[in-house]
C-alpha cells in the first residue's frame, strides 16, 4: 500500500530530508577543502576510508537489510542486493570507479598524468554514485521505518562523503588544476546529491512500502560493493591492521548507533 502521511508528518519529513541531504552535501565539500588546505599522506586518508567503509556495510546490515525484510520476502531483498552491487560493479569495470576514495588505492601517479583522459568517465560514474546517496536519503524517512534506520543511514552517508570530497579534490590537484578550480569541481559533481535527494523526496518516496524496501535493499547491495572495494584496496596496498581496525571502528559505530536509538525509542 502507498504510505499516505498527514500532512503534518509530511512537512516534517521534507524539512528532515532537506536538511539531511543538504548536510551530506556540505560534508563532500569539507572534504574537498580539505585537499585543497591540507596535503595528506596516505595513512590518515587510508584510516578514513577504511572507517568509511565500514560505516557503510554497518548501516547496510543494521539497518537497510533488516528494514527491508519487513516488508519484503527475503529473496527480493537478495536480489535487490545483488542488482545493487552489479550496478557499481558494472560503472566500475567498465565506465570508471565510481567512488574516488573507495578506489584511492587505484589511482597512481599515471591517472593523475593522464587525468583527461578519464575525467569524463570519473564524473559519470561519481554521479551516478552521488545520485544514489541522494536518492537513499530522499526516501529514508518514508523507507526506513525506524528512528535508528533513518539516522543510522544519515550518518554513514556524512562520514562517507568527507573521504569521497577529499579523494575527488586530491585527484584534481594531483592532476594540476588549480585549488579554487578544484574545489568548484568538487561541489559541482557532488550537487547530484541534491538532485537525488529532490528526485528521491518529491517522486519516489510516496510509492508502496514493497518497492521502497526493495530500492533501499538495492542501494544496500552498493554500499557493500563500495565497503568490499574499499577495503580490500586499502589492505592489498597498505596492509591489513590499520584498515581492519578502522573498518571495524565504522562498523561498531553504527550498530553502537542502532542500538542506543532503539533503546531510546523502547
Amino acid at each position: 500500500m502507498p504510505r499516505s502521511p498527514r500532512n503534518g508528518d509530511k512537512l516534517l519529513n521534507g524539512q528532515i530530508t532537506f536538511w539531511q541531504v543538504v548536510a551530506a552535501y556540505v560534508f563532500a565539500l569539507v572534504g574537498g577543502s580539505i585537499s585543497t588546505l591540507l596535503r595528506l599522506t596516505h595513512r590518515p586518508l587510508c584510516a578514513l576510508i577504511s572507517f568509511a567503509a565500514g560505516t557503510l556495510l554497518g548501516v547496510t546490515l543494521f539497518a537497510i537489510l533488516p528494514e527491508s525484510l519487513t516488508d519484503c520476502p527475503w529473496w527480493a531483498v537478495a536480489l535487490a542486493a545483488a542488482t545493487g552491487y552489479a550496478l557499481f560493479f558494472f560503472l566500475s569495470t567498465y565506465v570508471h570507479h565510481v567512488c574516488p576514495a573507495c578506489a584511492a588505492s587505484h589511482f597512481d601517479a599515471d591517472a593523475t598524468k593522464h587525468f583527461s583522459e578519464i575525467a569524463s568517465a570519473l564524473i559519470v560514474a561519481l554521479a551516478i554514485h552521488s545520485t544514489t546517496d541522494g536518492l537513499a536519503l530522499g526516501i529514508g524517512q518514508e523507507a526506513q521505518s525506524t528512528t535508528a534506520g533513518q539516522w543510522s543511514l544519515f550518518s554513514a552517508l556524512c562520514i562517507h562523503k568527507i573521504p569521497e570530497g577529499l579523494a575527488l579534490g586530491s585527484l584534481l590537484i594531483g592532476a594540476g588544476w588549480p585549488r579554487a578550480r578544484a574545489l568548484s569541481w568538487v561541489a559541482a559533481v557532488e550537487a547530484t546529491t541534491l538532485l537525488g535527494g529532490m528526485i528521491g523526496f518529491f517522486f519516489l518516496a510516496n510509492t508502496s512500502s514493497f518497492w521502497l524496501a526493495l530500492f533501499m535493499a538495492h542501494v544496500g547491495g552498493g554500499f557493500l560493493y563500495l565497503a568490499a572495494h574499499a577495503v580490500l584496496g586499502e589492505m592489498l596496498k597498505h596492509g591489513k591492521g590499520l584498515v581492519l581496525k578502522s573498518f571495524s571502528l565504522g562498523v561498531g559505530l553504527i550498530g553502537g548507533l542502532n542500538i542506543l536509538l532503539r533503546t531510546l525509542a523502547s
